[in-house]
């Protein structure tokens, strides 16, 4: 356990493969991953990405989940923890992280966050960052936007949040989809401090 430490949720909305490119991203840079991931999310994982997930903790099979993308990756930085486990180190904050991103962050979510409801180990570790004044992330991808979620992410950033939707940028120029993914990861990344070289900064030359 270290303040470098990262929680990662996926939760039940369309966007997997922003969370299954972030989890290689942080493996990759060398950061422990506290992993926990909603009924929801494994259907979505299976329609988006074609993975397979298995929720039982001895059951769980990390690189099934990452298929292609856990090659030449540390999976004993990935610490997979049921979403119903409140004995998780994850459910306290005397637990050190250095952060949590919930990516893709599904308006159910948002709004249980929102509203303090801990019904499971993903709001709760929430909870604990927001409580410990600790960086939290919530990554929606939804459109169009309805009063009561735009209401919702008010209040999450009012109680020290931050909402980063899922919005690829177009200055990049990228080519293909994954130079789409890797924009968004790459915000990710920034406010979490992690250092990465996923896409091309505003200003910098483009090499036309």
């Amino acid at each position: 356990m270290a303040a470098s430490d990262l929680v990662v949720a996926f939760t039940g909305a369309s966007g997997s493969p922003y969370g299954l490119r972030l989890v290689e991203v942080l493996l990759r840079a060398g950061r422990n991953v506290h992993l926990t991931i909603s009924p929801a999310a494994v259907e979505v994982l299976d329609a988006e990405a074609g993975s397979t997930v298995r929720l039982n903790a001895d059951e769980f099979d990390a690189a099934a989940l990452l298929g292609s993308r856990a090659e030449g990756v540390d999976l004993a930085q990935l610490r997979y923890h049921h979403f119903r486990d409140f004995r998780a180190g994850i459910a306290s904050g005397s637990f050190l992280t250095g952060g949590m991103v919930i990516c893709p962050c599904s308006l159910g979510t948002l709004a249980a966050v929102a509203h303090g409801i801990s019904e499971n180990l993903i709001h709760r570790a929430a909870d604990v960052h927001l409580k410990e004044r600790r960086k939290l992330i919530l990554v929606p991808r939804e459109t169009p936007l309805g009063l009561i979620a735009l209401k919702n992410m008010v209040a999450v950033t009012e109680a020290g949040a931050v909402v980063l939707p899922a919005m690829p940028a177009f200055y990049t120029r990228p080519q293909r989809l994954d130079d789409m993914v890797d924009f968004v990861v790459g915000r990710i990344c920034d406010q979490l401090g992690v250092e990465h070289g996923l896409s091309r900064r505003w200003g910098e030359p483009t090499g036309d």
